[in-house]
């Protein structure tokens, strides 16, 4: 887990960090990623836009990519201490590549480099946040390249990068295991080439049924307003529990019928991929009823849900099967930090807010494509909790934490305990920062609205309260506020601890 990696990386090393082989590598990965702008170049010939934006993006990406390769070119090998700058640095480096064809495209409303940084972050970290008051300004092409960063960054660019990088063996695995979301998962194969193989497979073709899906759903009639280029931007961010829309409002212009779509696939994409493919594999749904986080993952869905839509029905905001559908879909896509929306929730009671809001925190399933703390992690400390409490009344007790039956190291338990209140520290220092923003005293951003868009910017949720609610945007927000938010977008994509890793003078020591 990241509290044991984190220790035997500044602990047990003997070595300094190398750094040449560390830029080698993101100059690799920069060069990989170049290809992915020949996507939305076919889009804007079939839309006949110009395709310039993309292509320059591309081959600039790609030169910077070869100038760096070739700069740093040797035989070194990149291990674990490498893997949090290199994941680091992408991490930065992506979305400056992924904001080029916002500012190439001459497109006003992201003319500033900060608010195209911002999208792009924003895409590839699949939060969903956005500087735009209206996404139907963007051409085709342009909206397109923003759907398709979000499924970039829901598989994650370096997992896509290491199934066609062999050289990386090792130093490899140790990459895949400081990417990937959640704080462990199970590696379903001997090589991490085919691990990743393997997850983008599976992360593809529960794509590729999501668009077959809401197409069916245009071409039965059942909503009208669904059409081939919609059923594909939204899958594409619906899968890597995005948020993005082409539409000026999102999911509130389609009907019931893609509501209850996107629901089904949020809920699918926020299981563990690990854990859905041994379902695959083993031709059994028995090994989702063993797994605690999913039990837990699901009945902390339900229960949400049963709350906002009591709080529907009692404060008059809707009734019967649309209070049910609202209710589902909201709790499911802020808890799956998704970040779609079928109804304005600012104009919702103030319990049904609280309850979305706190399910900001919670997150889905580790080795999910969302965000935020993760559900496993709740299990961890909801497990340490009652064991402190035997251990109070019964001090000579010794109880082995176990998770799904195995037992879980005491430096794993720390590692969680660590991540959390690093997390929530940094939610509330987010918060400060903003109210401390001269524009957000302009815009009289409380206290509560503030909290909400550091926790939804960390936890890449997406949509906040206030201006930046689930039909706004942070157009308005002072470029101090949006430097941060964007910051915290970064943090919460890789969990923070590759960061606060290379802030520790211990991690640059030989």
């Amino acid at each position: 887990m990241i509290g044991a990696r984190l220790r035997h990386a500044v602990g047990r090393e003997t070595r300094g960090v190398d750094i040449v082989a560390s830029l080698n590598l993101v100059g690799i990965l920069l060069l990989a990623l170049s290809p992915a702008f020949l996507v939305p170049t076919g889009v804007a010939l079939g839309y006949r836009e110009p395709p310039v934006p993309f292509l320059a993006a591309g081959a600039i990406t790609a030169a910077a990519g070869l100038l760096l390769a070739r700069a740093t070119a040797g035989t070194r090998r990149v291990g674990i201490r490498e893997g949090f700058l290199v994941v680091s640095l992408v991490w930065l480096l992506v979305p400056a590549s992924g904001c080029l064809p916002y500012l190439l495209s001459g497109e006003k409303a992201l003319a500033s480099p900060l608010d195209a940084y911002f999208e792009s972050m924003s895409g590839f970290t699949t939060t969903g946040s956005s500087v735009l008051s209206d996404a139907a300004v963007l051409n085709d092409s342009l909206a397109f390249w923003r759907q398709f960063t979000m499924w970039l960054g829901g598989i994650g660019i370096i997992v896509l990068a290491l199934a066609v990088l062999p050289r990386l063996r090792v130093g490899g695995r140790q990459l895949f295991e400081t990417e990937a979301p959640g704080p462990e998962v199970e590696p379903l194969t001997v090589t991490i080439r085919q691990t990743a193989r393997r997850f983008l497979i599976l992360y593809a073709g529960i794509t590729f049924a999501a668009i077959v899906a809401l197409v069916l759903v245009g071409v039965t009639g059942l909503d009208d307003e669904m059409g081939p280029y919609d059923a594909i931007s939204h899958s594409l961010a619906t899968v890597a529990t995005g948020g993005f829309s082409p539409r000026t409002q999102g999911l509130v212009e389609f009907g019931a019928a893609t509501h209850w779509v996107v629901l089904f696939f949020m809920v699918v994409s926020g299981t563990n991929f690990a854990l859905m493919y041994v379902a695959l594999a083993r031709g059994g749904l028995r090994v989702f009823g063993r797994d605690e986080e999913f039990r837990l993952y699901l009945g902390l869905l339900g229960a949400a849900s049963i709350v906002v839509v009591a709080d529907l029905l009692r404060t008059s905001v809707a009734g019967g099967e649309e209070a049910v559908r609202h209710a589902l879909f909201n709790v499911t896509s802020l808890m799956t930090t998704t970040g779609f929306a079928t109804a304005d929730f600012n104009e919702w009671g103030s319990l049904a807010v609280a309850v979305l809001v706190g399910v900001m925190f919670l997150g889905a399933s580790a080795g999910s494509s969302s965000g935020s703390i993760k559900v496993v992690r709740h299990v961890i400390i909801w497990k340490m909790l009652r064991r402190e409490l035997d251990q109070t009344v019964h001090p000579e007790l010794v109880a082995p934490l176990r998770l799904n039956g195995r037992v879980v190291e005491e430096r794993a338990l720390r590692g969680v305990i660590v991540f959390v209140i690093l997390y929530l520290g940094l939610v509330a220092l987010g918060a400060m920062a903003v109210l401390a923003d001269p524009a957000s005293r302009a815009l009289e951003i409380g206290a509560f609205d503030a909290l909400a868009a550091a926790a939804t910017t960390l936890g890449n949720v997406g949509p906040a309260l206030g201006a930046a609610g689930p039909f706004g945007s942070y157009a308005h927000y002072g470029d101090g506020s949006k430097a941060v938010l964007t910051a915290l977008m970064g943090l919460g994509r890789i969990e923070i601890i590759p960061v606060v890793v290379l802030l520790s003078r211990n991690y640059w020591r030989a």
